[in-house]
C-alpha cells in the first residue's frame, strides 16, 4: 500500500489499539486541504497573483474555470474545445488559452473571467501552449510529427499571427512554451512529444523568435515532455520527463547539469522566486511531489496524494498541474483520480518545511505504580539538535484531557527517553511532539501501554444450594481491598425466558459486605459485580441457587377417609372415577409426571405412569376409572422432573404420595 503523507491532522484519542503507533505529519504539520473540482480533465494551471485567482483548463469539456485559493469556483468560461496551455500577461489582466479545438488563441479579462478577444491561429494549426514575452503572445503548435512556435502580435489594429518561428529544430508535437522570470524578451520551448526531445531558448525582442541555445543533437529521447520551468535567475531551466529524475539545463549553452531526484514519471515543475524547487510526478504508489529548498538536490518534503477514485493506486497529479502562491509560500498542485474519482485542486500549507517522524515506544504491559520507561526517535530531512525540547503528555482514566510530564530533551541521533509511573491503570496514552520551528513542520507520536490494576476480591455466598420453590434468599457479596470505589451490583439471572435484573447497587458497609434477599421461584444464577476503579481491577463472581418447582397434588370425589394400618386413604366407590388436580409453576410446555402404584403381593407395585401437559396457569386435571376396583388399593403422586418435563428451568421435585381404595 502506498504510504499517506497528505491525510490531514487526525484527532488524538486516548485509547487506541496498537502498542506503538509513528506519526509525521499529524498534528499541526500540515494545515493542508483539499477540494474537487467540476472539471474532467486537466490541460494546464496558471494562478493569479494580482486576482488571487487559480485558472484551470479543461480539455475535455472545452472550458476554463476560476477558483479562489481554496478551490472555490468563482467563474467559468465555457465554448474552448480541447483548450490546454495558459499563459499570464505581464501586466496580470489577461489570461491567454490556446484552443486547439477553434485553431485559436483565446484572451480572457482575468479579473471578470470572460472571453475578451479570440485570434485565429490559422487552419488545423492546433495551437497548444502559450507563452507571453517581447509584447507578443507566443504560441506552439504542431502535432506528434512537427511542431513549431507562433506568434500573435496586437499592438496594431488588427492582430498578425505568424507561424514557422523555427522550422529547423522541428520540435516533437506542439511544443510546450515559458516566459523568461528576469528577462522580459526570452522564451523556452521543449517537445511535447516523446519522439524526440529538443529544448531550446529564443530571443524575442524583434518580434521574430531567434533561437540562442539548444540541446545537443545526441542528447537522446527522454520520453514524454510534461512541464518546463525557468529558475529564478534565468539561467537554468528544470524539464519534467520521463525517468525518476527531474532534468536540469543551462540556459546558455544547454548543457545538462544534476538533476533533482523525483520518482518515474515527471509531470509537472514549479520554482518559488527564492529559488525553492517543487517537482511533481504520476507515481501511482510512490510519493507526487517532492520539495528542494535553494541550493539543495535532497527533498526538504514530500507528498503522496490519496486515493480519491476506484483504483488501487492513489491520484494522479495532473501535467503542468503546480504553481507556487505569488507572494506566499503555499505549493498548489491538481490531480485526478485514475478510476471514478474527481479532479482537485489541494492547497499544501507548509510544503517548505521538513516533517519530523517522531517514533514511540513503551513496554505493551507494565502494573499500575510501577515505573515504565518510554524511548524513541525523532527523525527528519533536516536534523534537529541535541537538546531540542519535546512536549510529553500522559493521558490515562484520571488525566484524560493529559497530563504534562515534560518537556523531555532530545538526546543525541535524534533520539529521546524518559521515565514515569503510571497511576491509574487501564490504556494509558504517551505523546511526544515537537512543536515545530521556522524550519520544521509540527510532529506528534504516540505509543500506548495497557497498564494492569491490583487484583481485587470478590465472594458471593449461597452457591449449590437447593432451596424450595418459594424461599426467601439472603445473597451477601464480601468486597477486599480497593482504591476508591466500594461500589457492588447484584445480579439474578434466573434460568430461562426470564430477562436478567439488578437486584441491588450499593456501597459496601465497613466490613466489605452488601447483602439482598430475593424469592426464588426459578434454579438461579446470581452475579456480583466490581466495576473497578483507576487502580483495582474489575471482578466478577457468580452462584448458582436451585430451585425445586413449586408442586401440589389433590385427589377429589372420594365418599370418605379410611384408615388402614397408619394410612388415611380417600376412599372411592367403584362406580366413582377419582379425580386428580396438579399444579406445578408454569412454563411455557411444561409438563407434571405422575406415578401410580398399587398393593399387590405385600408390596406396592407400578402400576402406571405418564406426563401430562399444564395449562397456562400451571394446572393439570386427570381422572382414573374405578369400574371393577372394589377391594384395590392404591397411591398416586406427581413430579417434575428437571429435563423430561418439558423444560429445565427448575429442580426435579417429588410429591407426596395420595393413597386411595375402592369398594363396591
Amino acid at each position: 500500500m502506498r504510504k499517506r503523507t497528505l491525510s490531514a491532522a487526525t484527532s488524538f484519542a486516548v485509547l487506541v489499539s496498537s502498542a506503538a503507533l509513528v506519526a509525521g505529519a499529524a498534528g499541526h504539520a500540515a494545515a493542508d486541504s483539499s477540494k474537487a473540482l467540476p472539471l474532467s480533465s486537466v490541460g494546464d494551471m496558471v494562478v493569479d497573483g494580482v486576482h488571487r485567482k487559480i485558472f484551470i483548463s479543461d480539455p475535455y469539456l472545452g472550458k476554463v474555470v476560476a477558483t479562489d485559493y481554496a478551490g472555490t469556483v468563482l467563474s467559468t468560461v465555457t465554448g474552448l474545445p480541447g483548450v490546454t496551455g495558459l499563459a499570464l500577461s505581464a501586466d496580470s489582466g489577461s489570461v491567454y488559452a490556446a484552443v486547439p479545438g477553434a485553431d485559436a488563441v483565446v484572451a480572457l479579462d482575468a479579473q471578470a473571467v470572460t472571453e475578451r478577444a479570440r485570434y485565429a491561429t490559422g487552419e488545423g494549426t492546433d495551437p497548444q501552449f502559450v507563452a507571453s514575452a517581447g509584447g507578443r503572445i507566443w504560441f506552439g503548435y504542431g502535432n506528434g510529427d512537427h511542431g513549431d512556435i507562433g506568434s500573435v502580435d496586437t499592438s496594431g489594429a488588427e492582430p498578425v499571427v505568424t507561424l514557422a518561428q523555427d522550422t529547423e529544430l522541428n520540435y516533437s508535437g506542439a511544443p510546450r512554451l515559458v516566459s523568461s522570470p528576469t528577462d522580459p524578451n526570452a522564451i523556452a520551448a521543449m517537445s511535447s512529444y516523446y519522439h524526440r526531445f529538443l529544448l531550446g531558448t529564443y530571443d524575442v525582442s524583434t518580434g521574430t523568435a531567434t533561437r540562442t541555445a539548444r540541446t545537443a543533437p545526441d542528447v537522446g529521447s527522454v520520453g514524454m515532455a510534461n512541464d518546463l520551468a525557468y529558475t529564478p535567475d534565468g539561467g537554468r531551466l528544470i524539464t519534467a520527463t520521463a525517468g525518476n529524475r527531474h532534468r536540469v539545463w543551462r540556459t546558455t549553452d544547454m548543457a545538462e547539469l544534476p538533476s533533482y531526484p523525483s520518482e518515474y514519471h515527471g509531470t509537472a515543475v514549479a520554482v518559488a522566486p527564492d529559488g525553492t524547487v517543487a517537482a511533481g510526478s504520476d507515481a501511482w504508489y510512490d510519493p507526487d511531489v517532492f520539495v528542494y529548498r535553494p541550493g539543495e538536490m535532497k527533498a526538504v518534503r514530500q507528498y503522496d496524494f490519496p486515493n480519491t477514485g476506484g483504483s488501487s493506486g492513489g491520484d494522479s497529479l495532473a501535467e503542468s498541474a503546480l504553481a507556487w502562491e505569488p507572494g506566499g509560500s503555499r505549493l498548489f498542485a491538481v490531480t485526478t483520480a485514475v478510476s471514478g474519482g474527481s479532479v482537485r485542486l489541494h492547497v499544501l500549507d507548509q510544503p517548505t518545511k521538513s516533517v519530523p517522524t517522531v517514533t514511540v515506544k513503551a513496554p505493551a504491559t507494565v502494573a499500575v505504580l510501577k515505573a515504565v520507561t518510554v524511548s524513541g526517535t525523532v527523525a527528519a530531512t533536516l536534523g534537529l539538535p541535541v537538546g531540542t525540547p519535546l512536549t510529553v503528555t500522559r493521558y490515562d482514566a484520571d488525566f484524560p484531557k493529559g497530563k504534562a510530564i515534560g518537556p523531555k530533551k532530545l538526546g543525541a541521533y535524534g533520539a529521546f527517553s524518559f521515565t514515569d509511573t503510571p497511576t491509574a491503570a487501564g490504556n494509558v496514552t504517551y505523546r511526544v511532539t515537537y512543536p515545530g520551528d521556522a524550519t520544521h513542520a509540527y510532529a506528534t507520536g504516540t505509543a500506548l501501554v495497557k497498564v494492569t490494576p491490583f487484583k481485587t476480591a470478590l465472594t458471593l455466598d449461597q452457591n449449590r444450594r437447593t432451596v424450595n420453590y418459594g424461599t426467601n434468599v439472603t445473597y451477601t457479596a464480601t468486597l477486599g481491598w480497593s482504591y476508591r470505589n466500594r461500589v457492588v451490583e447484584i445480579w439474578s439471572d434466573p434460568y430461562g425466558s426470564e430477562p436478567k435484573r439488578l437486584l441491588k447497587r450499593g456501597t459496601v458497609n465497613s466490613a466489605g459486605k452488601l447483602s439482598v434477599t430475593t424469592r426464588m421461584t426459578r434454579d438461579t444464577w446470581v452475579t456480583a459485580d466490581f466495576a473497578g476503579d483507576t487502580r483495582s481491577g474489575r471482578a466478577h463472581v457468580g452462584s448458582t441457587v436451585y430451585t425445586r418447582a413449586g408442586l401440589t397434588t389433590a385427589l377429589s370425589r372420594h365418599y370418605k377417609w379410611s384408615k388402614i394400618g397408619t394410612i388415611w386413604y380417600q376412599t372411592y366407590h367403584q362406580t366413582s372415577d377419582p379425580l386428580v388436580t396438579a399444579w406445578n409453576n408454569p412454563y411455557p410446555g411444561r409438563k407434571t409426571k405422575y406415578e401410580l402404584q398399587v398393593w399387590s403381593s405385600g408390596a406396592w407395585r407400578t402400576g402406571a405412569e405418564d406426563y401430562v401437559p399444564l395449562t397456562s396457569g400451571g394446572m393439570a386435571y386427570f381422572a382414573f376409572d374405578g369400574e371393577g376396583a372394589a377391594g384395590i388399593r392404591a397411591r398416586i403422586r406427581t413430579a417434575y422432573v428437571d429435563g423430561t418435563s418439558g423444560d429445565n428451568v427448575n429442580t426435579t421435585v417429588y410429591g407426596a404420595w395420595k393413597y386411595l381404595n375402592f369398594t363396591r
